[in-house]
């Protein structure tokens, strides 16, 4: 009997120190599972580091390319395209105005009324509309024909009720291609982007192409201005603010203008414009520099993406590429570890995960994050994902999401330090402003991304204060503003009217 005794105690003392080394053995495997995914999100955040002191050679960087873009064709990375803007609306205009905006698939029709008094409720009417496929594919005359057509109809709508009595119309055109622009009123196509390819129009005057067409289509409207979005963004923060200097756009891309001294524009010398300013397009999504914290993520995005080398500032602050950069991540860290459970192939699909989507897990303020559940689940089809792990996926949103916020801040006071508002005295062509008492300061921003990201707007306006300092930085306001790229072209047409 009591060897029996002795043997179910060996034996339970057995399976007890069996149940013991496999709890031991997961407890051990777990551990190695979240630190593997720890090192994977510590490399990230070193990786996106952008303590002040770095922001500031981002902020110098910016400002040397700027200057060089303005000494020489060629000269940066950065275009520093002319635009022969130096008349920004100030809101004593007064009349209709009329607005094209070519932005891609779809286009606009819009009819502004000005009163001569800036308000920020202004009487507009718009239309929008596809461009046929078959049109985006054919020929200059049938592109332009088609547009002319829908502004006919467009104007044909306002009836005898309308308080319109101007004979000849003024209309001002965005054009979201490229462009060489020649004047204010001219520009010729550098190439088509976003599906068009009309070879027959390559090369020629954008804006002498529509005038034609209106000619055809017995309308007298003139093409007052040319102009691209972030232009136009401008033109509506000036309208409304005359203390407006310079515009972003931070959405889907991102791209910055800014008014500077016809006499710093040194490719260009010579050339007289009334006002003795110009509003130059930076072009600055192609904006590079070693300072700027660059992972192998952005480096895999980049090769793998269709303009490799090329848009680098962009990649790594727009609304195009944050989503895609943050499933990046979380598919290194499936194959790191099975947090995730098997990893999933929609893991492997570029650009699956749309940056409105990484905004909603980035602030989900559910206690056991449901959103970021969801979303998951729902994307790349992986459920039932540990409240750990969902607490993660936050985590990378959020490091790649303040990256991109501090470097756009780090951009905007690249544009001030150029001109003189950062007050540092600035990269002036040769005159010190060190003595410039600061002015107050506006810069017109629009685009999702800015406007709807709450988080994102926030660590810009943070990164802001702490390159400028409190005391400067209480000198500059940002503003969202609201559709430049249609409204602002009425009020460059009525810049610009005859």
């Amino acid at each position: 009997m009591g060897r029996v005794v002795v043997g179910v105690a060996v034996t339970v003392a057995v399976a007890t120190c069996a149940v013991a080394a496999v709890v031991v053995g997961r407890r051990v495997k777990s551990r190695r599972k979240w630190k593997k995914v720890a090192n994977v999100v510590r490399e990230l955040e070193e990786g996106c580091d952008t303590r002040v002191g770095r922001l500031r050679q981002v902020v110098d960087a910016m400002a040397v390319e700027m200057h060089a873009g303005l000494a020489s064709e060629g000269g940066s990375k950065l275009k520093m395209l002319l635009t022969f803007v130096d008349n920004l609306p100030n809101g004593t205009e007064r009349g209709t105005y009329y607005a094209l905006h070519l932005g891609g698939t779809n286009f606009r029709v819009l009819r502004v009324q000005l009163s001569g008094q800036p308000t920020s409720d202004l009487e507009h009417e718009v239309e929008r509309q596809p461009i046929p496929y078959n049109v985006m594919t054919s020929t200059s005359e049938d592109l332009f024909d088609f547009i002319a057509s829908s502004l006919k109809d467009f104007i044909a709508k306002e009836g005898e009720g309308s308080n319109i009595s101007q004979d000849r119309r003024e209309l001002g055109f965005t054009f979201s291609f490229p462009v060489k622009q020649m004047s204010v009123s001219s520009g010729i196509l550098i190439k088509w982007t976003k599906g068009f390819s009309i070879v027959d129009m390559v090369g020629r005057d954008v804006a002498a192409c529509l005038q034609e067409a209106l000619t055809r289509n017995g309308l007298d409207v003139r093409v007052a201005a040319l102009v691209n979005d972030t232009v136009g963004t401008l033109a509506v923060g000036h309208y409304h603010d005359p203390d407006t200097v310079a515009a972003i756009i931070i959405g889907t891309g991102t791209n910055a203008c800014y008014l500077e001294r016809v006499d710093a524009i040194i490719k260009c010398q010579g050339l007289l414009m009334t006002s003795g300013r110009m509003v130059v397009n930076m072009e600055w999504g192609n904006f590079w520099s070693s300072h700027l914290p660059r992972t192998s993520y952005d480096i895999d995005l980049d090769a793998e993406s269709p303009n490799p080398n090329d848009q680098g500032f962009e990649k790594m602050i727009s609304g195009m590429y944050l989503g895609d950069l943050v499933r990046r991540v979380i598919l290194r860290m499936s194959l790191e570890s099975d947090m995730f459970g098997p990893i999933s192939p929609k893991l492997s699909v570029p650009f699956i995960l749309r940056t409105p989507l990484m905004a909603a897990m980035h602030e989900d303020n559910s206690p056991d994050l449901r959103e970021v559940a969801r979303i998951l689940t729902d994307t790349f089809e992986i459920p039932e994902v540990p409240l750990k792990a969902r607490k993660i996926v936050v985590k990378v949103c959020d490091v790649v999401t303040r990256r991109a916020g501090r470097l756009a801040a780090a951009g905007i006071v690249g544009i001030l330090k150029k001109i003189g508002r950062d007050g540092s005295g600035g990269i002036t062509g040769g005159r010190s402003r060190s003595d410039t008492k600061m002015k107050r300061t506006v810069v017109a921003i629009e685009g999702g991304l800015y406007s709807k990201y709450t988080l994102f707007r926030e660590y810009l306006r943070e990164a802001l204060d702490e390159i400028l300092g409190e005391d400067i930085a209480k000198h500059v306001v940002l503003k969202v503003t609201e559709d430049g790229s249609g409204i602002g072209a009425a009020f460059l047409a009525a810049s610009y009217s005859s």
